[in-house]
């Protein structure tokens, strides 16, 4: 990961990303810049153009609460966004280091396995699989490997057969790793994971660029199992207390539905084998 000027290159793209109608300016031919020009940004966030062109690049290294909430306002930024916004914006010599506990409590291993009848598996902020039952393993028993999601989403090619909406759970998959590495910046795993993915994915290294956060929660995975078919599964992330950036992925079906029936049959196939 590039730390020379996180802060810099986060601003950039996200001010990119901000068409000028959405907050009130003139959008017209003659603009040479995708998004919003610096001075507009400044403009908005009511700071001089001088201190946010230093901020970019990296001359000014101790905004303030303020300014930083200003900025986020100007540049539309939600909630997960916004708290990204200043983690780089904190000095390093003054961050907390923070690094993910990679071991998974055999209780934890015992619950997933024996009381939760869906697919269940422990992921950690590099989207490492930690941990997984038996049906979590048979759900993606199509792909070469089953020990990194992010790895599986880039490099396999079963990828794009097995998730209908390949795209999105690409973007989704590198937003969250961007909110991951933003709460455990010290964490070798993130380190490892995205120098790999960014010099053997250049559609990785470009879908990161865009400096997109959003942490995992609750979604829709539509996905198309080589032995079962079409299942359409609710997705949700829990946080494992007490242990550091680890999350429980559980996906469910709803009742009685063709995603249901196709867990039921996937458990049952598992269960022969």
């Amino acid at each position: 990961m590039d730390v020379g000027n996180e802060l810099g290159a986060f601003l950039r793209a996200r001010r990119g990303l901000v068409s000028p109608s959405r907050v009130g300016l003139q959008d017209d031919a003659s603009r040479r810049v995708s998004g919003l020009r610096r001075e507009e940004v400044a403009l908005l966030a009511e700071v001089s153009t001088d201190y946010y062109v230093r901020l970019e690049q990296g001359r000014e290294r101790r905004p303030s609460e303020q300014v930083l909430n200003a900025i986020a306002r100007a540049l539309l930024l939600d909630e997960p966004t916004t708290a990204y916004l200043f983690r780089v914006a904190k000095p390093a010599s003054h961050r907390v280091r923070s690094v993910a506990r990679p071991e998974v409590d055999e209780r934890l291993r015992q619950l997933m396995e024996h009381f939760l009848d869906v697919p269940a598996c422990v992921v950690g902020p590099a989207s490492d699989i930690l941990a997984a039952n038996s049906l979590a393993t048979a759900l993606y028993s199509g792909f070469t490997r089953f020990d990194n999601l992010l790895h599986m989403v880039f490099l396999d090619p079963f990828a794009r057969e097995f998730y209908v909406d390949w795209d999105e759970v690409a973007a989704n998959a590198v937003a969250n790793l961007r909110a991951q590495a933003g709460q455990f910046p010290d964490d070798p795993g993130i380190e490892e994971t995205l120098g790999g993915l960014s010099v053997r994915s250049p559609l990785f290294a470009q879908i990161w660029a865009r400096q997109e956060v959003r942490p995992r929660g609750a979604e829709v995975k539509r996905i198309c199992h080589p032995r079962v078919g079409r299942l359409d599964l609710h997705y949700q992330a829990f946080t494992v207390v007490g242990a550091p950036g680890q999350r429980l992925f559980v996906y469910s079906a709803a009742p009685d539905s063709a995603a249901a029936v196709g867990l039921r049959a996937l458990e049952e196939k598992e269960s022969r084998r």
